[in-house]
């Protein structure tokens, strides 16, 4: 089913207010409470913070509408827990530019990670012949064109359907999300013109399929190190991401799938990059961002498994909607349950509570059996118990000069 991101008008103060704050900061998909999606997991952002040069999105990796099921692919979405830094100052890159890599490389407006057209694998694993992520994993995707990663982390290659309505063709696009250098991602249709006019049009890639029987040369005409497959039925030709070539000026957008523009959000011009689709609502390829970062990427949000976990070494605001609230960092606030507890217990931090916290648990000898680390506020965290033996356990909760210590009662299941 569709979950359609509404723009919300907001009249007077209000308006005025959002504005202040920016597209940046107003565009994402909020949990209001306690709502829950795939398995009962958290769902869409759990809290938006911002401080005068960054936002931090606070989320699961977990949509707010139905997803899976996913054939053939045994992976399983969990809650990634993940808080990614958004820069509220996007700049162009004058220097070495950043490869879109593997993993995830923006965020979708609901908190729901962006990966790119490449699926992570080549022809005979040697690097040149790189697999188009739609064709090889597409059988997986769900009706919302999303999938798990090992891990557990649901994301999307293609354009998300479920996160806005991409059959409107009528309205400019939304913001369905953000890179990782800072620039916006829109849907499928924009201005025909980047002036921003011209009428609404769906935004067409300038990527086309090479004219090509045998895979020995790449996409700039040089011979490949290694050949690929014949072109055949076993591999046909678009099945690899180097079957592509791009054409400037055969589409509205750039070789990222992007291009500086007016839009709604950004009426003096941005540069924004849009997801790409047919006239059958069907996913065109690069379908997002692509080869190089136009900007410059933060560090914290890609490379590494523990990437998307930033630390918020900085004062911030909390988002709310309509208005905004500076976070006071008075002290750990947070509600524990169950205790006694037979096999998992939740800690879930409030709104007010500090950032970044760290737990640490100790046994009634006072050795450490578990620790948890980059703890924030609006989050709900299971702590899995099931292994320990019954007893008595204290859990350190610890953030900068602030220390709580809970009691926890271990029964048998």
């Amino acid at each position: 089913m569709k979950y359609i991101n509404l723009l919300l008008l907001f009249l007077g103060a209000n308006c005025c207010a959002i504005t202040a704050q920016g597209p940046a900061v107003t565009s994402w998909v909020r949990n209001p409470g306690t709502e829950t999606g795939y398995n009962n997991l958290p769902s869409n952002v759990q809290i938006v913070q911002y401080s005068t040069n960054n936002v931090y999105v606070s989320c699961s990796c977990i949509p707010g509408y139905d997803i899976g099921p996913w054939a053939g692919n045994p992976n399983i979405p969990v809650n990634k827990n993940f808080v990614y830094k958004i820069t509220r100052n996007p700049v162009k890159n004058a220097g070495t530019l950043t490869n879109i890599g593997l993993g995830h490389t923006g965020v979708w407006s609901n908190g729901v990670s962006v990966f790119n057209a490449d699926d992570g694998m080549s022809y005979n694993n040697q690097g040149i012949w790189k697999r188009n992520a739609l064709y090889w994993e597409g059988s997986s995707f769900d009706d919302c064109l999303g999938h798990p990663a090992p891990g557990g982390e649901y994301h999307h290659h293609v354009n998300p359907r479920c996160v806005y309505d991409d059959t409107d063709s009528t309205q400019h696009a939304p913001i369905i999300g953000y890179a990782f250098d800072g620039f916006p991602i829109y849907g499928a249709y924009g201005f025909a013109n980047a002036d921003g006019t011209g009428g609404i049009k769906r935004m067409q890639s300038s990527y086309q399929i090479r004219n090509i029987t045998t895979r020995t040369t790449l996409p700039d005409g040089s011979t490949a190190s290694a050949a690929g497959p014949a072109v055949s039925a076993q591999f046909p030709i678009g099945c690899y991401i180097q079957d592509h070539v791009y054409v400037q000026g055969a589409g509205d957008l750039d070789e990222r799938n992007g291009r500086f523009c007016i839009t709604p959000e950004y009426p003096n011009g941005i540069y924004a990059y849009f997801v790409t689709i047919d006239g059958n609502l069907d996913p065109v390829f690069p379908f997002t961002m692509f080869g190089t970062f136009y900007g410059v990427v933060q560090a914290g949000n890609m490379g590494g498994p523990n990437s998307g976990h930033n630390t918020i070494n900085e004062t911030t605001t909390v988002y709310n909607g309509v208005s905004a609230s500076h976070t006071p960092e008075t002290g750990i606030e947070y509600e524990f349950g169950p205790n006694p507890v037979k096999s998992t217990a939740f800690i879930y931090f409030t709104p007010n509570s500090v950032n970044n916290i760290t737990g640490v648990l100790y046994n009634e000898n006072g050795a450490v059996v578990a620790d948890y680390q980059n703890l924030q506020p609006s989050i709900q965290y299971p702590l899995d118990l099931s292994e320990l033996p019954s007893g008595i356990y204290f859990l350190h909760l610890n953030a900068d000069k602030a220390q709580v210590i809970q009691k926890i009662v271990k029964v048998k299941r």
